[in-house]
């Protein structure tokens, strides 16, 4: 882990570069006792070291070379036997890890599903703090900037996808889990690799169900045995929203279970709902429909 110097922090802590809405900070990495590592190996021998921070007082981390999967495992008593894999968003230049991630993966726990937080590798991001800063800024603001998102999931962030599936399903008499219920929700660039990583499995190896959240729903072939789907986006999101949906259409015509929530606001990045709009709440719809589909039955 780097982290950025004093006199870089001074200069990020306010002022010019750093205008409402756009705040960063270098932060520590969390206990990593209860990670587990992947050992998909680095996708380039020069990405600088993983970086820990906060934009807008909430941890993302950047630079991931290394993925992990981080267990929240239910109270038994309340256990349900199914598991969810989260994957955080943030573009695939960094992890929106505590909102996208932990705190999702904690809610789920608490309403007794299994989660791990997949923190899967990204493109490298410049290993000085604040010329990462400065060009986040930029391209944030609509300026000019080196840092650019892929157009889509790269290989080995789909990779890691794939897996943490195989991970999970390995484990899961450890963790009590049924391996026949062991789905995948993603989150902005999560959700893309949610479906890169399910239109990439084998037949027979894709997730139970999915839960694409805020990320693009442009169509692409669905396979025959796809696996059910919650998809959820907000009508002003600035991103996705005025893209279509095609990947609805492409799960009907292929007659598999699909569910959509195309909510009035929320914008992009609401995480698990945004107070004082429609969004809030999403995931409590979710766990309804887990149990509809059967996904919450007690072992």
């Amino acid at each position: 882990m780097s982290i950025a110097s004093s006199s870089a922090t001074q200069a990020l802590a306010s002022g010019p570069q750093s205008p409402p809405g756009f705040q960063f900070s270098p932060a520590s990495a969390p206990s990593q006792s209860a990670v587990i590592p992947l050992n998909t190996g680095p996708q380039a021998a020069d990405v600088p070291a993983e970086n820990w921070f906060r934009m807008n007082g909430d941890l993302n981390v950047r630079n991931v070379s290394a993925a992990t999967v981080t267990p929240f495992l239910p109270d038994p008593a309340r256990a349900t036997g199914a598991a969810v894999i989260v994957a955080p968003g943030g573009g695939f230049l960094g992890l929106a890890i505590e909102t996208e991630g932990y705190a999702v993966a904690q809610w789920l726990a608490d309403h007794g599903v299994a989660a791990f937080v997949l923190k899967y590798r990204l493109v490298p991001t410049p290993g000085d703090f604040a010329v990462f800063t400065r060009e986040m800024i930029a391209g944030r603001t609509g300026k000019p900037s080196s840092i650019r998102p892929p157009q889509d999931t790269p290989d080995f962030s789909r990779d890691d996808g794939l897996a943490a599936l195989t991970l999970v399903r390995a484990r899961a008499k450890a963790w009590k889990i049924d391996p026949a219920r062991v789905g995948m929700m993603g989150f902005s660039a999560g959700a893309f690799t949610t479906i890169s990583t399910t239109l990439s499995a084998k037949p027979g190896q894709r997730p139970a169900f999915i839960a694409p959240v805020y990320g693009r729903l442009t169509a692409r072939a669905a396979p025959a045995d796809a696996p059910p789907m919650f998809a959820v986006l907000a009508a002003d999101d600035h991103f996705f929203a005025s893209q279509g949906f095609g990947l609805i259409d492409a799960w009907l015509q292929a007659k598999r279970p699909v569910e959509f929530h195309l909510y009035q606001d929320g914008g992009h990045g609401f995480g698990l709902g945004r107070s004082g709009t429609t969004s809030d709440g999403w995931i409590t719809g979710f766990m309804t429909w887990l149990t509809v589909n059967g996904f919450l039955k007690t072992n």
